[in-house]
């Protein structure tokens, strides 16, 4: 009688976390497996295999969350909202959702940093508060993934004469 183990992986360097976990190496880089199944014809089917994320995948997860917050106006510091305006008017350019999103991925935990701009006049605190649930449920509810922090920091606020210069510029005739 033989025993089935489930495939062996071998952590690559300098990827420890501030989750306590270790990423493990995966096809691509920045994938981190989730659950490593184990191999051969007596395994239920549903565990035979194993599961890899990609930490784009979390990042992309956690920016269209974070969004999703009445109050939340954009995403990211202010170069990267300048880069992303650019590349927003680019013909068949399309935008960045993990604009504003960083995270660390371990093998079971995963720590995320977010940077925004807030509506003026909103509450932040609630915001942050409001942020910091919908990323969890939905990166927890879609990946796996315990969540160990979200950690927002408001870059900026929105005002609302913003847009009226904006406006304004963009239709002015040279």
């Amino acid at each position: 009688m033989s025993t089935i183990q489930p495939a062996a992986t071998v952590p690559s360097a300098g990827t420890a976390s501030r989750t306590g976990t270790t990423k493990q190496s995966g096809s691509a880089s920045g994938t981190t497996t989730v659950g490593s199944g184990a191999t051969g014809a007596a395994e239920p089917a549903a565990t035979r295999g194993r599961t890899s994320i990609a930490d784009t995948v979390v990042v992309k997860i956690a920016g269209m969350a974070a969004r999703e917050i009445p109050g939340v106006h954009d995403m990211g510091g202010g170069l990267s909202r300048t880069l992303g305006a650019v590349r927003d008017r680019v013909p068949g350019g399309r935008p960045n959702v993990g604009r504003g999103v960083k995270v660390e991925v371990g093998e079971r935990q995963t720590a995320i940093d977010l940077d925004l701009v807030v509506e003026y006049g909103v509450a932040i605190t609630d915001v942050a508060h409001d942020v910091r649930e919908n990323v969890i449920a939905a990166v927890e509810r879609t990946t796996g993934l315990e969540v160990v922090e979200v950690n927002v920091t408001v870059n900026d606020v929105h005002l609302p004469e913003d847009d009226d210069e904006v406006a304004s510029s963009e239709t002015r005739v040279a």
